[in-house]
């Protein structure tokens, strides 16, 4: 209920805004709108037969609806109904909170953090040796300064993504590799929730913590099923960097950039590191 307060009253900041001139930037623009519906009809068109049997699939391999619905954020904090195929099983989002350790972001977080600075301050003001000395990953670092390096991590991190979360299914494995399960947002397109190519709706818990000026600004983008962090190298270096590219998409989108995304997101579809 915290999670849909707060978003509400940042919705109703996006809204005041609408009265000023940034009104157009909370719309998708008419072009935008225009391709995004041809695009999604003839994409649905070629991969209807290719949906119905993971459809199938999803069935047989575990019990559960086939879609998966959640409440997502996006352009201008609107909340909508967010559809994927579903490749993990029942009940997986109340396991969350148990899977930190597997965060990728928090795991580089505090890989980089460490670091940047592998002594601990506090033990080098006083003037002396760190003590106790912990041994991480053959990295000698002082037990109070790794536990600080933890806290900071933990609660700084916005984002969640898992190699090899126990929560995905067999055929959700397969799916998610080749991105397979984005399919049915093709749908929240046709409907306007989305783009194509834009900045990813975020779960609530996740669009809470998003909500400075500088931060929130990805917001004013369209919500997309790809953009400028799905084309990335390596998409779970910093939370930080992945908003500066939401960002930056928000202030230089326009169709030729849509379109250079567009193709630059097909090469990504078999590439090692799709979770």
């Amino acid at each position: 209920m915290v999670q849909v307060d707060t978003l509400t009253k940042n919705n109703r900041k996006a809204s005041s805004l609408k009265t000023s001139e940034t009104f157009s930037q909370f719309r998708i623009p008419w072009w935008k709108r225009l391709f995004d519906i041809f695009f999604s009809v003839i994409a649905l068109l070629i991969f209807s037969p290719l949906m119905l049997v993971i459809a199938l699939l999803i069935k047989i391999d575990s019990r559960g609806p086939v879609i998966y619905s959640s409440r997502r954020v996006g352009t201008g904090y609107d909340i909508f109904n967010f559809y994927k195929f579903r490749s993990m099983h029942v009940g997986a989002e109340q396991e969350l909170p148990l899977l930190s350790d597997l965060n990728l972001y928090l795991i580089n977080r505090s890989q980089r953090l460490q670091h940047e600075e592998e002594k601990c301050p506090q033990c080098q003001k006083l003037g002396h040796n760190c003590s106790p000395l912990l041994y991480i990953d053959g990295t000698e670092i002082c037990e109070n300064w790794y536990f600080e390096l933890r806290r900071r991590s933990a609660t700084n991190t916005t984002f969640f993504k898992a190699k090899g979360d126990p929560r995905i299914t067999r055929i959700g494995r397969i799916i998610r590799s080749v991105n397979l399960d984005e399919l049915p947002q093709l749908f929240n397109v046709i409907k306007g929730d989305m783009s194509i190519v834009g900045n990813r709706p975020l779960p609530l818990y996740e669009a809470e913590k998003l909500t400075t000026d500088l931060w929130s600004y990805r917001f004013i983008a369209p919500a997309g099923i790809t953009g400028l962090w799905q084309i990335q190298k390596n998409r779970f270096y910093s939370q930080e960097e992945r908003i500066a590219l939401d960002n930056q998409y928000a202030m230089i989108a326009s169709f030729w950039m849509d379109v250079k995304i567009i193709f630059k997101t097909l090469g990504t579809f078999f590439r090692k590191g799709n979770y």
